[in-house]
């Protein structure tokens, strides 16, 4: 929670504002995000407008995960912009009297002097996040057959006859034609 009464209600009145919050609880998805606890740096200049109070500026963080291909520990510093209007109370009952239906979905309302930027703040972080993280660009991955890591191993690979010329490989060896006579 932010407290904006310093700025007094008064539009034009503007005030910087940098903390470093813990995450409240894990901002992300399933496969990467900031861990509950972890350290959010908020840069951000509180504004008041006609409407409310104008937040805008940056988070920064560090995103823990897992690599979409081959599953090792990923980490990615995040910085994302971040913009929301929260509006006085009073405004904000005026635009619902005035026949808006879904202005209390729309608009972030202030509640006193405070303005709860959490849910600004997950829904920036989490679209600043890669929908598949890689530990590197060209990460290999696993093997599809049996899970080894292709990094540690660049010429893993499987010997795998198709079943449909198993008859044919089996002619092969009864016949006693070795490798060799294959290859050449």
């Amino acid at each position: 929670m932010l407290d904006t009464h310093e700025l007094s209600r008064r539009p034009g009145t503007m005030r910087p504002h940098g903390v470093t919050v813990q995450a409240p609880s894990p901002v992300g998805t399933p496969v990467i995000g900031i861990p509950e606890g972890g350290d959010l740096e908020l840069d951000l200049r509180l504004e008041a407008v006609m409407e409310g109070v104008l937040v805008s500026g940056t988070v920064r963080g560090e995103a823990t995960g897992e690599c979409a291909r081959c599953l090792d520990t990923v980490v990615i510093d995040v910085e994302t912009p971040i913009q929301e209007l929260f509006a006085y109370p009073e405004r904000a009952e005026a635009q619902a009297d005035a026949g808006d239906e879904d202005v209390e979905d729309e608009v972030s309302v202030l509640e006193g002097d405070l303005a709860d930027i959490e849910p600004v703040l997950r829904d920036s972080v989490v679209t600043a996040l890669p929908f598949q993280p890689l530990c590197r660009p060209d990460c290999p991955g696993l093997c599809s057959e049996c899970g080894a890591r292709l990094a540690d191993d660049p010429g893993h690979h499987h010997d795998l006859v198709d079943p449909r010329w198993s008859a044919l490989q089996s002619m092969l060896e009864s016949t006693g034609v070795s490798d060799e006579t294959k290859e050449s």
